[in-house]
């Protein structure tokens, strides 16, 4: 039987819009209060209009931003990271300095949530971190994501075991219509999602909503943890 975050205070870190944005309307829709947090918690303010959703200011990448975090939130039932930083790039393009700032950002930043929020939950509560679908399936330019995103599969399992009964799971997309491709120009992204389309078992390209469907999913299913749930369209399987 699924549980329920109606009345519980979620914390969702990142943007304020696609997949963020998504997950946030999906867990008010479920009835949580949410938080969400960011580098510009001003512009996340102004990107909701619903008194049950608040903003702060964090940088993942600064365990005493975290920490001040945490102080200032005082009790958190759920926690939620979508941060991420770019990190494409062919091994001869890609620079330390942006190899690192993607680990830290998605790998050392769930740490030090983890570190100061957990204490701060209920035995019941929950995280939900971010892989990718490029940890299971390689592919030239996307190495460093693939090697952040193998590194979020192990951070959850072993935080699953060292938290427990605190529930850690991740959620794995695939490729996703968000502005994350936008950089390609009109006509690379639509050849892009016309082959992986063309391609996937799904035959289609996901949308932010079926991210945060499942991200509800792993918050309300109380006997679910050390998972990375997969919502790819079956893209590693071709």
């Amino acid at each position: 039987m699924s549980g329920s975050i109606e009345g519980t205070k979620v914390l969702i870190v990142g943007r304020g819009s696609g997949i963020a944005r998504a997950t946030v309307l999906a867990v008010r829709a479920a009835g949580a209060e949410v938080v969400v947090a960011g580098r510009d918690g001003e512009k996340l303010a102004a990107a909701y209009d619903d008194p049950g959703v608040s903003a702060e200011t964090v940088d993942l990448t600064d365990e005493a931003s975290v920490a001040a975090l945490g102080e200032r939130l005082g009790r958190i039932d759920h926690v939620v990271s979508t941060a991420s930083a770019r990190a494409r790039g062919a091994i001869g393009d890609l620079a330390p300095e942006t190899v690192l700032l993607s680990f830290s950002t998605k790998v050392v930043g769930p740490m030090l949530l983890a570190k100061h929020l957990a204490p701060r939950m209920p035995v019941d509560g929950s995280f939900v971190l971010f892989s990718g679908s490029s940890a299971q399936k390689p592919s030239i330019g996307m190495l460093a994501v693939a090697a952040t995103n193998g590194a979020v599969d192990v951070l959850t399992r072993s935080l699953a075991v060292e938290l427990a009964p605190i529930r850690v799971n991740a959620v794995s997309p695939g490729t996703i219509d968000t502005g994350a491709y936008d950089a390609l120009g009109e006509d690379k992204k639509a050849a892009l999602f016309a082959q992986r389309s063309a391609t996937s078992p799904a035959r289609r390209i996901g949308t932010p909503d079926d991210i945060a469907g499942a991200v509800v999913f792993a918050l309300t299913s109380p006997f679910l943890t050390g998972v990375s749930l997969s919502v790819d369209g079956g893209e590693p399987l071709v």
